[in-house]
């Protein structure tokens, strides 16, 4: 593969990180406000921070490079953010929004960590160390971001289970499609 065109590859792939992560610029105040669970609605607002300093290291990376971010769309992170939208119209009950929506969320981050070491590899190959260092920070808050959503994820799945199970009386857990007794989102 000649030089030349792993560089468009890579600028290509800086462009798809750069739409997915100002679209997720927009959607994550919505995951935020339908939140039950403090903790999570937290989570969400530190992963806003941190999002649009994502999007300040991306264009520091295409200053560098004198490319333009713009001029591509994320179609994978429409599809995530459009599933994470239809979340939130689902109806679901107060008692398991918080762990529908840490799905959606958790299916986001695995999309940014995939995406974040694709783009991270192909600075490296390229000899951009400074573009690996930024792309390296990014890609481990990632990590840490899906990280604090499984911890979330065990605690307010097993609230869920737990506040579900009280109102069934002796009748025990519920075996109804879309009522199973799954305990993590990841």
């Amino acid at each position: 593969m000649q030089k030349d065109s792993l560089k468009k590859v890579y600028i290509d792939e800086l462009r798809d990180l750069y739409s997915a992560e100002t679209q997720l610029v927009k959607a994550l105040p919505k995951l935020a406000k339908a939140s039950a669970h403090e903790d999570l609605r937290a989570a969400f607002e530190e992963h806003l921070r941190q999002t649009s300093e994502h999007v300040s290291r991306l264009e520091q990376i295409f200053e560098s490079l004198e490319e333009k971010p713009s001029g591509k769309k994320c179609l994978g992170m429409e599809g995530l953010v459009k599933e994470g939208a239809q979340v939130l119209k689902e109806g679901y009950a107060d008692e398991v929004i918080d762990p529908a929506i840490i799905g959606a969320a958790q299916r986001v981050e695995h999309y940014e960590i995939a995406a974040y070491g694709t783009a991270r590899t192909f600075a490296e190959l390229l000899g951009e160390d400074e573009h690996v260092t930024l792309l390296q920070q990014t890609l481990e808050e990632e990590k840490e971001t899906d990280a604090k959503l499984t911890e979330l994820a065990e605690q307010i799945n097993q609230e869920a289970e737990d506040a579900m199970g009280e109102g069934q009386g002796d009748e025990g857990p519920s075996h109804e499609p879309g009522k199973s007794k799954r305990r993590h989102a990841a």
